[in-house]
């Protein structure tokens, strides 16, 4: 059966997006794998499924490239929202439903194929010291620890090393590395589970990585912009004595192409 489907990238984090209001796609892991390998597929970070939802506009189904399941990607969310703006579903906000529950997103600015798009986060669970970092659940498990000389850190060796630690069973984690660029902002890298290995950025990743940032800082910020390989991010809450709610991340949503593949 041939597939149609989008490609959109959120700095550098890149899905297949599916419209499938219809429920026509049942992919296996296998075919997902397929579609998301950089050598013979159409390549990407992750594959999205957009489903029709009677609790919201939309239901967002999200594969990591390995096939397999996540609960919620950042990036992917901001993405989804761009094309399902494109697909007329959609206005300029929208509420849409994903592995770990509800959220809201406004689309900041649109030119009628990409934009900027601010998405509400879910914070499961708050950083925590763990290790010689910080563990918090943005919507997935991500573990953040800060080390020297960021930009030629070995991110794939070292997350490979602490992917799977002990401390993160059953699971796994992400795990986001931090320090700062030359212009003194937060640099976060990131390598991620299901993908096993480095991505240009991590929207759940960037968010949990400056909340970290916040209180290894501390003050009384509510505000991070956040950079990455793959570009920028604004990462803001809201703050009542320790206590940290309507978390949102703001990035680019952008159009890479269209296409059709029998997969």
């Amino acid at each position: 059966m041939k597939i149609k489907f989008s490609k959109y990238h959120g700095a550098g984090n890149d899905f297949v997006l599916i419209d499938d209001r219809n429920g026509d796609n049942h992919l296996s892991a296998k075919q997902i794998a397929l579609i998301c390998d950089r050598r013979v597929g159409v390549g990407a970070d992750g594959l999205m499924l957009l489903q029709s939802s009677a609790k919201a506009d939309f239901r967002m189904l999200y594969y990591n490239s390995d096939g397999h399941t996540a609960s919620m990607c950042g990036n992917g969310g901001r993405c989804i929202t761009a094309f399902a703006r494109r697909l007329g579903i959609i206005g300029d906000e929208t509420r849409f439903e994903a592995g770990d529950d509800m959220h809201f997103a406004r689309i900041i600015h649109w030119d009628g194929l990409s934009g900027v798009v601010k998405l509400d986060m879910n914070i499961v669970e708050p950083p925590q010291p763990r290790l010689n970092g910080f563990f918090a659940n943005t919507g997935v498990p991500h573990y953040v620890q800060q080390v020297a000389d960021i930009a030629d850190y070995d991110v794939f060796t070292n997350g490979r090393a602490l992917r799977n630690h002990p401390a993160f069973a059953p699971d796994g984690a992400n795990v986001d590395f931090i320090g700062t660029d030359s212009e003194g902002r937060l640099f976060v890298r990131t390598y991620e589970r299901g993908v096993e290995g480095e991505t240009l950025s991590c929207g759940t990743g960037v968010t949990a990585a400056a909340l970290v940032w916040a209180i290894m800082c501390g003050g009384d910020m509510c505000h991070v912009p956040v950079h990455t390989l793959g570009g920028d991010f604004e990462v803001g809450w809201k703050k009542s004595g320790k206590t940290v709610d309507s978390v949102y991340l703001q990035g680019p949503a952008t159009f890479v192409f269209d296409g059709e593949g029998d997969f």
